[in-house]
């Protein structure tokens, strides 16, 4: 700004002077402000009184899960199971004794063993019911039967397989089947054709092998 007399001067005086009373005001509002807020601050702090920072959370320190036990019986039975596979092919003729009441023993076992299971020496325990059974069916339940009761000390069974009177021809299949799988499973003994009483024809009468407790 050209100043060329002295009211030029006297307005230019006059500029300064509102722009420092300006500043002057924005300076006062500023420090208001502050002021303010710091009382506000305090306010707060007044209320709520004197603060303590929060404990951390109670976590308990868990151990991470022990891996389940293997069960050990569990896989040796399932492993004997699928060794001791059951076969429709085996040919026992030389192992029977075709008399009047069909028997078997086991090699090594005398011929009073049978004697006296026809006898009844040996009280049955326990019995399973084949009839109604398909082939396979009645496969994995007969072995299923021998190894459970085995395994609990059972020592005599019967087995009721019919006598064929329902199937095709009046073929005792079935009965045929059970001879052979009996023959197969280490845990038998001997058996025997059951008496009338007990069956018949269309059961048998099986000893199997003390459990070793050992």
């Amino acid at each position: 700004m050209k100043i060329n007399a002295l009211s030029d001067l006297k307005l230019v005086k006059k500029a300064i002077e509102a722009q420092a009373a300006r500043e002057a005001a924005l300076a006062l509002q500023k420090a208001a402000e502050v002021k303010r807020k710091a009382a506000a601050s305090n306010l707060f702090q007044a209320a709520i009184g004197k603060v303590q920072p929060m404990a951390p959370p109670q976590r308990a320190a868990l151990a991470p899960a022990p891996p389940k036990p293997i069960p050990k019986q569990q896989l040796l039975d399932e492993a004997a199971a699928l060794q001791e596979a059951l076969s429709d092919e085996v040919d026992i003729t030389t192992l029977l004794d075709t008399d009047d009441n069909l028997s078997f023993r086991r090699p090594g076992v005398g011929p009073d063993v049978t004697q006296k299971l026809r006898k009844g020496k040996w009280s049955i325990q326990k019995q399973i019911d084949l009839h109604g059974l398909r082939s396979d069916e009645a496969r994995e339940a007969l072995g299923a039967f021998i190894r459970e009761s085995h395994k609990q000390g059972i020592r005599c069974v019967r087995v009721v397989h019919g006598k064929g009177l329902g199937s095709p021809g009046k073929a005792p299949v079935l009965k045929d089947k059970v001879h052979k799988w009996l023959v197969q499973k280490s845990e038998v003994v001997a058996f025997v054709q059951a008496q009338p009483a007990q069956g018949g024809a269309g059961a048998l009468v099986v000893l199997l092998q003390p459990l070793n407790r050992a």
